[in-house]
């Protein structure tokens, strides 16, 4: 199964962008052998438009053309499900066993995220009731990937 981190903005060279990388990293070699094909981070550009309902609609259209056919789509968003490390480690490895070929999250940009055209979103993920800049839920995301994948290997890195 391929994993997909879909998201508005760019953070090459920030230190959350730094923290992504070395996540994503981590998660390819650990996951290769386990059925998880690729991990990678698609960046797509804020838009430029003036007011913030018109610049989400532009993004979610940008995100959606971006998004592989047949994908399973979760949305990082606050008013989301959350769960635990091992819930969601358990759900990726379901998703896997089940034949899912492309596992998509998709993060909006600053002003939020919103329906995405054409698409449908299996669940909706929330990292706690609190909001959560854009960014620091990009590195988060990319952790808890590696988590899982750790999980579901058994490394000694979840220790919970």
């Amino acid at each position: 199964m391929r994993l997909w981190i879909y998201c508005i903005g760019h953070m090459r060279g920030t230190p959350e962008g730094l923290l992504c990388e070395d996540f994503v990293d981590r998660a390819r070699k650990t996951g290769r052998g386990l059925g998880f094909t690729a991990v990678s981070i698609e960046e797509l550009p804020v838009s430029k438009h003036r007011e913030s309902a018109v610049r989400i609609k532009d993004e979610c259209e940008r995100l959606s053309a971006r998004l592989p056919d047949g994908a399973h789509v979760i949305l990082l968003d606050a008013k989301g499900k959350g769960m635990t490390s091992e819930d969601f480690a358990e759900m990726l490895g379901s998703l896997r066993d089940v034949g899912t070929k492309d596992l998509c999250f998709v993060i909006g940009g600053p002003d939020g995220l919103a329906a995405l055209p054409g698409k449908k979103a299996g669940r909706s993920l929330a990292f706690g009731p609190q909001t959560w800049p854009h960014l620091p839920a990009r590195a988060l995301l990319c952790e808890q990937v590696y988590r899982a994948i750790t999980i579901l290997a058994g490394p000694p890195y979840h220790r919970a």
